[in-house]
């Protein structure tokens, strides 16, 4: 990655966060040392009867939006190469989806798969803006070591990354302590300003009790949260009432697992006592909209949704676009018939619940102010209509959210400009295609 210590983006519409609020100026932003040291406001009327000037280490934003980056607050890089993969047995419905597919699929990856995994993760991220990612792996049969391959793998790339590993109990008593001594292993040993650690879980229905419990008393010893699926589908509800007689919500509730760390992914098939559980504890619900409709298992009701439980967007694997989320979210609160004005507000409150639980991991999260860190993306965006706060959601969602990224700095760094990858891409690609080729022959 260009790792040059001074960087200036002219000419940009910065997109700056003031509490709960949005306030574009528009200007220069002088980068040193992996901060901001500078921004320049300027008039945009001169923006094109002033001739560009080109210098070194400088990006000419020409009138783009500049923006905070994106984050992915539910990742499974483990699934990146499950692409045109040898298939058997059923897929109609999602307990068959998971046996037939994921269950078979994470249990033959290895050292070097994951390491191609994170590696095609990391570059569609880039792509698509995203530099803080919150992945939940699972890979059984190897799981030592495994979290450290993908932190590698991030921070080759310049990115961020909250680690877990999917403890579960589906596959015996050994595997589910692997999985637990996975989690332990890389919170005490590879976590630091850039990666942090969860505790991973699969979900209640392939969770027995004494896992829970396990599981308490680690969060309990180091402030964690965890990492969940919970009522993806109607299973979940269903096995955990039929083997441990308690439902998902209430089962975490008793052995202390949710608190205001804890991501709860999907949580479509929830009642409304679920939701109070979830609101008292402060845990953060994360949908996936894309994998919903995938899996077939449902939408989140938006209008039953209390409004203090945290929202937040990710992908669940399927791809690493959350921007895409974002919108359908919007677009998916008109569907079920909150007004306009309504469904800008409640758009607006997932965008400041997701800068508030990404702070909890990362107080430095930047604001794109001066002395912030200088972690920003360029959209390839120009607003055709003045851009200002009171407009600035309308431009969000109907024009900035579709447009692809036009450059990508971290902390100080160019991973991207003009849409050219500052990594050797090929070298990537051509790993990536050796171990899904390798992936592709272990699940015939």
């Amino acid at each position: 990655m260009n790792t040059d210590k001074n960087i200036t983006i002219t000419n940009a519409w910065i997109v700056q966060i003031s509490g709960q609020k949005i306030v574009p100026v528009f200007g220069d932003i002088l980068i040193s040392e992996g901060c901001i040291s500078d921004i320049k406001e300027k008039d945009y009327k001169n923006l094109y009867t002033q001739p560009a000037k080109y210098f070194s280490n400088t990006i000419n934003a020409g009138g783009r939006v500049v923006t905070v980056p994106m984050i992915n607050f539910h990742d499974h890089f483990y699934s990146r190469l499950a692409k045109g993969l040898p298939l058997t047995g059923s897929m109609e419905n999602f307990e068959n989806i998971l046996r037939n597919l994921w269950w078979k699929l994470d249990v033959v990856l290895d050292a070097e798969m994951i390491r191609a995994s994170a590696q095609m993760a990391a570059l569609e991220s880039i792509r698509n803006g995203v530099t803080y990612i919150f992945d939940h792996h699972s890979s059984p049969k190897y799981a030592n070591g495994s979290l450290e391959t993908i932190a590698d793998v991030l921070r080759e790339f310049g990115l961020r990354g909250v680690l877990c590993f999917e403890s579960t109990d589906r596959n015996g008593k050994q595997l589910a302590e692997n999985g637990i001594s996975e989690n332990l292993n890389y919170l005490r040993n590879s976590t630091d300003n850039d990666f942090k650690a969860m505790f991973g879980l699969h979900a209640s229905f392939t969770l027995n009790d004494d896992t829970l419990r396990r599981t308490s008393e680690v969060i309990k010893e180091y402030g964690l949260g965890i990492h969940i699926h919970l009522c993806e589908d109607k299973i979940d509800r269903e096995e955990s009432l039929k083997n441990f007689k308690n439902n998902p919500v209430d089962r975490l509730n008793h052995f202390g697992l949710l608190n205001d760390k804890s991501i709860l992914a999907h949580g479509i098939h929830l009642t409304d006592e679920d939701y109070r559980s979830i609101s008292n504890c402060g845990s953060a619900i994360v949908y996936n909209l894309d994998s919903n409709f995938n899996n077939a298992v449902g939408l989140p009701e938006i209008l039953r949704t209390p409004l203090n439980v945290p929202i937040l967007t990710g992908t669940d694997g399927m791809n690493s676009n959350p921007a895409r989320t974002f919108k359908q979210l919007f677009l998916l609160a008109r569907h079920q018939g909150m007004t306009f004005e309504q469904s800008l507000d409640w758009i607006k409150k997932v965008y400041f619940d997701e800068l508030n639980f990404v702070q909890k991991y990362y107080p430095d999260f930047s604001s794109l102010k001066t002395k912030d860190r200088a972690d920003l993306i360029i959209w390839d965006y120009i607003p055709p209509t003045p851009f200002m706060e009171e407009n600035f959601w309308g431009h969000y969602i109907y024009g900035i959210l579709d447009r692809p990224i036009h450059s990508v700095i971290q902390n100080g760094n160019i991973l991207m400009n003009n849409f050219r990858m500052d990594f050797a891409e090929s070298e990537y690609q051509q790993n990536i295609a050796a171990q899904g080729s390798r992936l592709y022959k272990n699940m015939l």
